[in-house]
């Protein structure tokens, strides 16, 4: 059976400001378990708590969950991609998640400014263990605009606009992808070339996950053809 202690920590878990303050997130499944390796605190099954259902997110639950460490990575392990995704204000964890999975397909890294937080376990189970290997940090809006013109990258923001270009006008080499709000869209002042995705005039808009798999897929074909 868990301890108090243990039993302590997953209830602060479930809270953002407890997975902040203790730097550790819940986890399921046994291929996550697995993978998360050296980052595993202690592992819990049904068997060891009552609470079980209320410590884990899915309505089925896996059998084996587990509290880990929060993966740390630099801003220097991100700029080793060619391909940076910075998501600007996105808000939906599920969206979050995606990218981080797509990411890991499509060879790429993320800069976050002022999202959803990745360790939201909706965020979590969306990414299916991406957030473990993918590059990924975090930007104050406030710091982020001079931060990323200092890289000197080539820009793409991910927005419909008159003079937009098409997926085929994205170079090679490296850069930053932008991709706003889901509502409200990219709120940085980073000037830089804006990218469409035609669609049929039936859908209003793709989602943001969506559309930056698009692209990232996009410019993986590009990089591996190199």
């Amino acid at each position: 059976m868990l301890s108090k202690a243990q039993e302590r920590i997953l209830r602060e878990l479930q809270l953002k400001k407890g997975r902040r303050e203790r730097g550790m997130f819940i986890i399921e499944g046994e291929k996550f378990v697995r993978e998360a390796k050296n980052l595993v605190e202690f592992t819990f099954t049904p068997k060891d708590t009552n609470q079980f259902r209320e410590y884990v997110s899915t309505e089925n639950p896996q059998t084996t969950a587990a509290v880990a460490k929060i993966p740390h990575f630099t801003l220097d392990q991100v700029l080793a991609f060619d391909t940076v995704v910075v998501l600007d204000g996105v808000q939906d964890p599920g969206n979050v998640g995606t990218v981080l999975r797509a990411c890991l397909g499509f060879r790429a890294a993320v800069i976050l400014v002022e999202c959803a937080d990745v360790t939201n376990p909706k965020a979590v189970r969306a990414s299916t263990s991406a957030l473990l290997y993918v590059p990924w940090v975090e930007m104050k809006r406030e710091e982020a605009t001079e931060a990323l013109r200092s890289l000197g990258r080539k820009v793409y923001r991910l927005e419909n606009r008159p003079h937009s270009v098409t997926l085929d006008h994205i170079g090679q080499g490296k850069i930053l992808l932008i991709a706003g709000n889901e509502g409200s869209g990219i709120s940085l002042a980073l000037t830089g070339t804006s990218v469409k995705i035609s669609h049929e005039r039936a859908l209003e808009s793709l989602n943001v996950a969506v559309a930056t798999s698009l692209v990232l897929h996009e410019v993986y074909q590009k990089n591996i053809a190199k």
